[in-house]
């Protein structure tokens, strides 16, 4: 089963979403957007560009 994303809008009135696991936990978190539309296009990016995406060990 796969996670599921969250829209809402936060205390400042902006939209934004999480990512959650199928336990419940937040493994992720966006910025915020000032329309739905724009927060549903950053989930859609998400979608398409993580499976992608690399990953970088920034440790010093």
């Amino acid at each position: 089963m796969a996670g599921t994303f969250e829209v809402y809008k936060d205390a400042a009135g902006k939209y934004r979403f999480r990512l959650k696991a199928t336990n419940g936990q937040v493994i992720a978190a966006s910025q915020g957007y000032e329309s739905k539309d724009s927060c549903l296009g950053g989930i859609a990016s998400v979608q398409k560009n993580a499976p992608e995406a690399k990953i970088v060990d920034v440790e010093s």
